[in-house]
């Protein structure tokens, strides 16, 4: 699995990915601030405590709250608003490191929408749910945002390859028989998205990391994959 990551890396220097990656960057940037303003605004005015000191410390602690709201949401966001690169992400993977596979299966648009919008509002609502736990646990926070984000990031993901070369029932039958990998593969996605400004090319680094891993596991057991 480091093996799959360090070739994700390496992949971003790579003339197929360079334009993707310009392109998803601004993207990614133009997200993050979208949902900040988003998040700002729906914030923004609600406590007046009449007296001026406590005023601006509830500001303060506001802005607090909607750099981390605008933080724990922009994977799912970002990942919403760049669906459409990250096709093109695996197909540059394919070409330089699996030469020899076919044209990828014919994916209707809105099969790609439903998966990713249906994650995107998963991803949200079960963050948002255990937000207490976030703020109000130390230590503990970490491992439920790694626990849950993992379960996500690595089904979503795996869903974004996998939809390439199978249909919706075999790729739900792969992810069900290799789901153990597929969290690991997960909870590494959840990292890269947890460390600033590598979050911004997260989503790439995250498609070709699954595409790896998924090659890896069609290698390991084709029949099971292609049942």
């Amino acid at each position: 699995m480091i093996a799959a990551l360090i070739r994700a890396v390496s992949a971003l220097a790579d003339p197929p990915l360079r334009r993707v990656i310009a392109s998803s960057l601004a993207l990614a940037v133009l997200s993050f601030a979208a949902l900040w303003l988003g998040v700002a605004y729906a914030l923004h005015d609600r406590v007046h405590l009449g007296w001026a000191p406590l005023n601006w410390l509830v500001e303060l602690l506001g802005a607090g709250t909607v750099l981390a709201l605008s933080w724990l949401l922009f994977p799912a966001v970002a990942t919403l608003f760049m669906g459409l690169f990250l096709g093109r992400v695996a197909a540059a993977i394919e070409a330089v490191d699996y030469p020899g596979r076919g044209p990828a299966r014919p994916q209707p648009l809105g099969e790609t929408l439903a998966v990713t919008l249906r994650l995107m509002l998963l991803t949200i609502l079960l963050n948002l749910l255990v937000l207490p736990v976030y703020l109000l646990a130390p230590g503990l926070n970490v491992f439920v945002f790694l626990g849950l984000n993992g379960y996500l990031f690595g089904r979503e993901y795996f869903e974004v390859v996998a939809l390439r070369r199978l249909d919706a029932s075999a790729t739900r039958s792969a992810r069900q028989r290799f789901g153990g990998r597929i969290f690991a593969g997960g909870v590494v996605i959840a990292v890269l998205f947890a460390v600033p400004l590598v979050n911004l090319i997260a989503p790439v680094v995250a498609t070709a990391f699954m595409v790896h891993l998924f090659e890896a596991l069609l290698r390991s057991e084709t029949p099971a994959l292609a049942s």
